[in-house]
């Protein structure tokens, strides 16, 4: 009994080691991690406008565009990092339609936020609870989808949009 003790924390690390092994062999990036929507349809969703709360948009409303659907909000850093970048792909992408959900945020901050920083979307739809996020699998502000013209999402990335991002995965995806 005691040899087994004094062997266990090698054991563990064995252990450890060979999880860790299996892990990077695989090749997965913890900073993308994969989208169980991506090539699938999008969820089912209906948010009211930003600015006018008698406007809605839904997932119906998304079909027959290229659409990046850019969850954000005015508390989240790398949102203000990647904004201007936003309207790089609005002026560079004419058949992409740029669709913000400002995502568990204040009204008030949201609209002071894109009044201060100028407003790259088309549309804004609110998701105050965090329930339309949830439905994407959000979990990391700012996260960016890109939905083809049948409404299925062909790309998914976690965190700011870069220059090299927009133009080596989103632009061959949208021409």
């Amino acid at each position: 009994m005691k040899r087994f003790i004094f062997f266990l924390p090698l054991i563990i690390f064995i252990i450890i080691s060979i999880f860790l092994l299996i892990y990077l062999l695989q090749k997965n990036d913890p900073k993308n991690p994969p989208s169980a929507l991506l090539n699938k349809e999008i969820p089912k969703f209906e948010v009211k406008n930003l600015f006018d709360d008698k406007e809605v948009i839904t997932q119906e409303n998304l079909k027959d565009n290229f659409i990046l659907l850019n969850f954000f909000a005015s508390w989240c850093a790398p949102c203000k990092v990647e904004h201007k970048m936003l309207f790089k792909i609005k002026n560079d992408l004419n058949n992409l339609l740029l669709v913000g959900i400002n995502y568990k945020d204040k009204v008030n901050d949201a609209k002071k936020y894109l009044q201060n920083e100028g407003n790259p979307y088309s549309f804004v739809g609110l998701d105050r609870r965090g329930m339309v996020g949830l439905e994407f699998g959000v979990f990391g502000l700012p996260e960016t989808f890109i939905i083809n013209k049948e409404g299925f999402i062909i790309y998914k990335h976690l965190g700011p949009i870069t220059e090299k991002i927009f133009n080596e995965e989103i632009k061959p995806l949208v021409q």
